[in-house]
């Protein structure tokens, strides 16, 4: 069997699409990661068997789910295929074979690497089910067809520089600068060993004090020219590295907010802290260790120059040990970058498992949890530092042996010159020069072992970052809609959309309805059938993968997202509280916002009472995600927000589920008068919230069951009925 190619997971969830990406490759194909995430399906909890399965088919592979023994993956399977692994992962067996009676299957696991195991140590990460005494496991056969070989493969540029040098070609002055300042600094460091000579040749051996004196002194010049420059490097390298740094995170929030809403589906919290964390990575490499790599080229040639001039011998032994001193470190920098990855994944779980602790700490102090989620973390912390351990050892390993071999090569080439020195070849004072030049030198040859080091950890952090740069933005064609027509009816034509890949359940299924324009449409239904996904879709965060959604006669897709959410107002379930003042959340931090509408918005919401009463009124400082409201309270701002904004269409989904029945019926009260030539969809369960609006739609398991008003739909006693029959007991 030919060489199997492995490539590592870039983040906790991305096992499934990275297995695909190493058969892909096996197969002489370098498949885009960002399409097998696409094409899989994946969200923040990982990926299915099944949506594998939909990305390999989509890819050119015919793919086949089996659950089998280990004795049919071994005899009847081709390889490489993909099995469900510990439950909760997925790697790639690419290889078995047979040594002293045992039998061994090799495996690719994209977040560790290649491991060899035991048939039976494989058994127990492989095995979910136990049938008839026979132990099965589930696995994907992969076999690519005509198709695979046809597509052509998107050019690889996860691991450019390219679009990062642009940010610090924009500072050219302060290039320049620096540029300046080395070139100063190399001059100077030249000078030096050749005055050490001149010291020892002709000051002391001259026995000449007013020239012992003169090289003093211009030897103290030159340091203070070195210092100086330095100084002013240092400085203009502190303004080159903050400037990128701003910029580097910009461009890298920007992006993220032009992203659809539908990627932060997929992604962890954690996950995206450490790509900002990524950025700072690259931009120490561009600011720093990229310059210092060019110089430290320069000052090598330069020096090395110097001593073979001086002497041949002395200079191939140099050269000789500092690449045997390279090529040690080198050595290290494939184990590394494994380490690199796993460490990536274990910080962004801890990070993301952080956040859950202190966004949670009333719920866990509430339920005496705080052992558990305690022994959780730590978890986490043991794989982390697990990880941080071995790479510490690495780290000794490799320190150890670079400086036994620069002390060897420092060692023989002190014995050379010295007995150069004996045998008249070389004078005392190129002695000393030479010893002066070696000293010099480590520092540019660690900075070049440094330069390898650091672009092996930017090149990581690159792949991360161009991985959210080459993600398509929303409105990427210009040829969207910018005006919307007044008085729309908002279509959905034969509706599907499935949250993880065609073959799985729908959660919308065939949906045909109109929804009239300046009409309240109430959308009811048991938990889990599909109200708020509906809902989503008509916002445009759901894109349809069957039918369509029309706006007027405009599909929703074709009208620029910017244009579409200026003309929604919406409150979520799940809506956000900032942590800013109160005023702020409701204009979301607009400093031109108009005083008046913002009263009536508040007086509409019901909450004037509870904001006049506070001490700082509309300017105090509410806490993170709303800390120290009430859910009720919290639901009021974010309908103050909505009414505020006075759009054309209006989407709340459960807007008044934690209002006591006073205030709801003033808010619902206040609303109507507001939803006045409006067009208004609502999800909501009560009764007090649909029973007046001009359209109910009825949902079970992401199909439209029934339609119409309250009275009609009440007299069906069907689907509707039944729903609410509890609280029309309750009405009576």
């Amino acid at each position: 069997m030919r060489f199997f190619p492995h490539y590592t997971q870039q983040q906790a969830m991305d096992c499934g699409p990275t297995c695909l990406k190493m058969v892909g490759k096996f197969y002489g194909r370098t498949l885009n990661i960002n399409k097998l995430r696409e094409k899989s399906y994946i969200t923040k909890n990982g990926v299915s068997m099944l949506g594998i399965s939909d990305a390999a088919d989509a890819v050119g592979f015919h793919s086949v789910g089996v659950k089998i023994t280990i004795e049919q993956l071994t005899n009847d399977v081709k390889l490489p295929c993909i099995v469900h692994w510990k439950k909760d992962h997925f790697v790639v067996v690419y290889k078995t074979s047979k040594r002293k009676g045992n039998l061994w299957i090799h495996v690719a696991d994209p977040a560790v690497g290649k491991i060899k195991l035991k048939s039976s140590e494989f058994e127990n990460g492989w095995i979910s089910t136990k049938t008839n005494g026979q132990k099965k496991g589930h696995c994907l056969i992969l076999e690519p067809t005509e198709t695979f070989y046809q597509d052509e493969d998107e050019k690889n540029k996860s691991g450019s520089l390219t679009r990062f040098i642009y940010f610090a070609k924009k500072y050219k002055a302060l290039l320049f600068h620096l540029i300046l300042g080395f070139i100063l600094t190399s001059i100077f460091s030249l000078t030096l060993p050749i005055l050490a000579q001149a010291l020892v040749d002709i000051g002391i051996n001259g026995k000449s004090e007013s020239l012992l004196i003169i090289i003093l002194v211009g030897q103290l010049f030159l340091t203070l020219g070195i210092a100086s420059v330095g100084f002013i490097r240092g400085w203009i390298m502190l303004q080159l590295t903050n400037r990128i740094n701003i910029s580097l995170i910009t461009t890298f929030l920007s992006k993220l907010m032009n992203l659809p809403l539908s990627f932060f589906d997929s992604k962890r919290t954690g996950d995206l802290m450490q790509r900002i964390n990524d950025n700072g990575r690259v931009q120490t490499f561009l600011t720093s260790t990229l310059i210092n790599f060019f110089f430290s080229v320069v000052n090598i040639f330069a020096l090395s120059a110097v001593v073979a001039y001086y002497n041949k011998i002395i200079f191939l032994v140099f050269v000789l040990g500092s690449i045997i001193y390279v090529l040690w470190i080198k050595l290290f920098l494939k184990y590394r970058r494994e380490l690199d990855y796993r460490r990536f994944t274990y910080q962004s779980n801890n990070q993301s498992t952080l956040i859950q602790l202190i966004n949670g700490m009333q719920d866990i102090k509430l339920f005496n949890s705080e052992k558990q989620k305690r022994w959780q973390w730590e978890s986490v912390q043991a794989l982390l530092f697990k990880v941080s351990n071995k790479s510490l050892v690495l780290n000794q390993y490799q320190n150890s042996g670079a400086i036994l071999i620069n002390g060897m090569k420092n060692l023989f080439i002190s014995y050379l010159a010295a007995k150069y020195v004996m045998d008249g070849k070389m004078s005392l004072g190129m002695m000393v020069a030479v010893q002066y030049i070696i000293g010099q030198l480590s520092g540019p040859i660690d900075s070049l072992v440094d330069f390898f080091q650091s672009h092996q950890d930017a090149k990581i952090s690159l792949e991360r970052l161009n991985e959210i740069q080459d993600l398509e933005p929303e409105n990427a064609s210009d040829n969207l809609a910018r005006i919307i027509p007044d008085h729309s009816n908002i279509t959905i034509e034969n509706f599907t959309f499935h949250y993880n890949g065609p073959r799985s359940p729908a959660a919308l299924s065939d949906i045909n309805l109109t929804i009239n324009a300046n009409q309240i449409t109430a959308i009811v239904g048991s938990s889990g059938s599909g109200k708020t996904t509906l809902l989503k879709a008509l916002m445009g965060i759901y894109p349809p993968q069957t039918g369509d959604i029309k706006v007027g006669n405009i599909s929703l897709d074709n009208i620029h997202t910017n244009t579409w959410r200026d003309c929604i107002g919406v409150v979520m379930q799940d809506g956000y509280i900032f942590s800013e003042s109160i005023i702020n959340n409701i204009t979301l931090g607009n400093s031109n916002y108009d005083m008046q509408k913002v009263a009536y918005a508040v007086e509409m919401a019901n909450i004037g009472d509870f904001i006049e009463a506070l001490p700082s009124g509309y300017n105090t400082v509410i806490g993170n995600e709303g800390n120290g409201l009430s859910q009720g309270q919290k639901q009021r701002i974010l309908i103050a927000r909505a009414i505020y904004k006075d759009p054309d269409f209006i989407f709340f989904d459960e807007a008044t589920n934690a209002l006591d029945a006073k205030n709801e019926k003033i808010i619902i009260e206040n609303l109507n008068k507001f939803f006045n030539g409006k067009t208004v969809v609502i999800v909501a369960h009560r009764l007090s919230t649909v029973r007046h609006a001009d359209n109910i739609i009825v949902m079970e398991n992401g199909k439209v069951m029934e339609m119409g008003n309250h009275e009609t739909l009440v007299s069906n006693r069907s689907y509707y009925y039944d729903l609410i029959s509890n609280q029309l007991e309750l009405a009576k």
